[in-house]
């Protein structure tokens, strides 16, 4: 049985001590038989810098490395290209005297793999063009440059803005090297999470192309769900993959979906234990920090329709939360929308899996009420169609929300807010609900399926005819041939109480 990559991002490591290896170098080489310079963004553990390091190895010419694999009978072995590798990756970027550091440093560590001195010691940039140049110079052959994270020192400090500004400007000219030299160069490729304007990081270097979206390479990061029933066949031997499927599937980039590996390996690793690996892993923070510049009703993030232009632009000026949530996969695309006539693209997003459903609303919901954690019998008060139940520890719920929350915030004054906190803590709990679920006639607020039974809940504030407006619409119709219990709820909020005022229901 091959042994699981764990922590592992060197191709050559995987292939000699007998590792599963999920072969992309077909994408690999049509990416390098098709672009110079090319851009892919993926959320972060989703295999970049393995790919990155594969194509490192194809064009040194590590053939025996590729045996077995799609590329060995296509590639030229005998054409070997110096190679400058640039990775990003660990260093916190606390100052720019720091960035620019690390840049010096991992100049240096090219220049003694590739036999070159660069006398320039002063700037990062010049001392990039100076190593082109000199390695185009001893092996007469055009330089590849690789570049991993290349936005890690901006993200870093995506809550300090004026260190993120500095370090996206120094990038900024850092990078304008490779346009400067173009001559000298055969391929680029640089990976990251965010996708910054043109004009705001890859300045003049307008050929470069970004396959983010490009249907073709949907799968070029990730494990497909072929991957999973047949490379790690003997590994999952047991597991329930419908479930494993419902808990880390569903990335989507314009074609199949994918999985994450970082929560695969890990899952396997803890002997299918199910855990939010992925999440827990990284330090979604930022959330938070762009919740309180702006209330954002958090059930219609279940519902975001957006242009191109949201998708292919990342400002920190004017940070969006629709545009951070997708680039770091908490969001992802569930359809697309083309319209050839008028030039028009939309994507429909959202949340990948029940992992990511799970942990972000924890998060929104730590945020909105100040800490407060999911008490697991709710889950038993809706099996048991126990709608006082369900009442109490709502109104519960709403009472032991800190008063200074509210004081500190002006979260309680905006009508999405109570909707907000009812969301957040059913999604939390693991429960299959959807938020602005469309009828014929209009959209119920929320609707919660569980087991055998249908609950349609329409929320309104200082307001008494929720459950009339339920009635009214007729949005049990939806699923009155579904052989399941329907319960209507309608649920009234008093904007000063800050709490429910009234709670009414029938079951149908």
């Amino acid at each position: 049985m091959q042994k699981l990559p764990i922590g592992i991002q060197t191709f050559s490591q995987i292939r000699e001590e007998n590792y599963i290896y999920i072969d992309k170098t077909h994408l690999a080489f049509d990416l390098i038989e098709n672009y110079k310079y090319a851009f892919l963004s993926r959320p972060r553990r989703f295999g970049k810098s393995l790919f990155l390091d594969t194509l490192h190895n194809i064009f040194e010419g590590n053939r025996e490395l590729f045996e077995g694999l799609a590329v060995y009978d296509k590639w030229n072995w005998e054409e070997r290209y110096p190679v400058i590798k640039i990775s990003w990756g660990g260093s916190d970027y606390v100052s720019l005297e720091e960035t620019k550091h690390k840049a010096f440093r991992v100049l240096k560590e090219n220049q003694k793999r590739l036999g070159i001195v660069c006398e320039d010691d002063f700037s990062p940039a010049g001392c990039l063009e100076e190593l082109i140049q000199k390695a185009y110079d001893k092996y007469q052959k055009r330089v590849v440059v690789l570049v991993d994270e290349y936005d890690k020192p901006i993200l870093n400090n995506i809550d300090n803005t004026k260190l993120a500004l500095q370090n996206r400007n120094f990038l900024r000219g850092f990078y304008e090297v490779l346009k400067d030299n173009d001559a000298y160069i055969q391929f680029a490729f640089l990976t990251g999470i965010s996708k910054f304007s043109k004009a705001n990081i890859f300045s003049g270097l307008n050929n470069i192309e970004d396959i983010s979206l490009t249907p073709k390479y949907a799968t070029i990061c990730g494990y497909t769900q072929k991957d999973i029933e047949n490379d790690f066949k003997e590994h999952l031997e047991g597991a329930d993959l419908e479930k494993v499927k419902e808990w880390y599937n569903g990335y989507n980039f314009l074609g199949e979906n994918v999985y994450n590996p970082f929560d695969i390996l890990q899952f396997i690793d803890n002997n299918f234990f199910f855990k939010n690996y992925w999440w827990e892993s990284g330090n979604p923070s930022f959330l938070i920090t762009l919740l309180k510049q702006k209330p954002y009703n958090i059930p219609e993030l279940e519902n975001i329709t957006v242009g191109d232009e949201l998708l292919n632009s990342f400002e920190i000026e004017n940070l969006r939360l629709e545009v951070l949530l997708f680039q770091s996969g908490y969001l992802t695309i569930e359809k697309f929308y083309n319209d050839p006539e008028f030039g028009i693209n939309e994507y429909k997003l959202r949340v990948p899996n029940k992992e990511v459903n799970i942990s972000l609303n924890r998060l929104f919901l730590d945020y909105l009420t100040n800490g407060i954690r999911v008490e697991r019998s709710i889950i038993k008060a809706l099996f048991e169609a126990d709608l006082e139940k369900f009442k109490e520890i709502f109104i519960s719920l709403f009472a032991s929300i800190p008063y200074n929350n509210y004081v500190k915030n002006n979260i309680g004054e905006y009508e999405g807010y109570y909707a907000s906190v009812f969301y957040a803590y059913l999604a939390a709990s693991g429960l299959k609900i959807i938020a602005e679920d469309v009828t014929n006639s209009s959209r119920i607020d929320l609707t919660i399926l569980i087991q055998d039974k249908v609950y349609i809940i329409e929320f309104k504030v200082d307001s008494d005819n929720a459950l009339q407006q339920i009635k009214e619409k007729n949005y049990a119709k939806k699923y009155k041939n579904e052989a399941k219990e329907i319960y209507l709820v309608g649920i009234c909020f008093d904007s000063e109480e800050k709490n429910i005022k009234s709670f009414e229901w029938e079951k149908l």
